[in-house]
This record gives structure tokens, sequence and C-alpha cells, in this order.
């Protein structure tokens, strides 16, 4: 992968949420990709920030529950993922 210059997104505080990161291509269809397998694993989502340029999106996404490697694999599945990461889980739930 070449290096990219992301698309700035400002992204307020969700306290005790847990945050995931996903990088793809900007192709149709992704963002309901991403958001049927959240579906799919019980994990409802309280915030999500999309931002994208001509060649790559990414994906902030705030959930309300704690999330597992099977959810993460799922994820890293989705077609066109070029990255997934878990930016932070909170640790009171």
């Amino acid at each position: 992968m070449t290096s990219v210059n992301f698309p700035e997104v400002a992204l307020p505080a969700h306290p005790d949420k847990h945050r995931l990161l996903h990088i793809h291509d900007n192709v149709p269809g992704v963002l309901s990709q991403i958001n049927r397998v959240l579906s799919e694993n019980g994990i409802n989502i309280s915030g999500q920030y999309l931002q994208t340029n001509e060649k790559v999106g990414y994906v902030v996404i705030d959930v309300d529950k704690a999330y597992g490697p099977q959810a993460l694999e799922a994820l890293r599945e989705v077609d066109h993922t070029l990255k997934i990461r878990a930016l932070y889980s909170s640790q009171n739930s």
C-alpha cells in the first residue's frame, strides 16, 4: 500500500463507548457491509463518522458494547477493507 492523504474529521468524545476505525477503498456499499457486520454481532452504533476522498474512505464508529475478535475479523473480511483498528475500548463495560 502506498502513502495516502486522509481526509480530516473532527470527532467528539463519547465516554463509556468503544471506538473502531475502518479504512477502505472509496466504493459504493462498504458502509452498508460494515453496518451489517455490526448488526449481525449484536453491536449497536452510537456514533458514526465517515470521510472520503477520491480513493479512500474511513469511518470511525462508536459502539455501545465491547467487540470481540470475531467481530473484528468479520470487519476485516468486508470487501475493499484496507485496515481495521480498535482505537479504544472502555474498561467499564
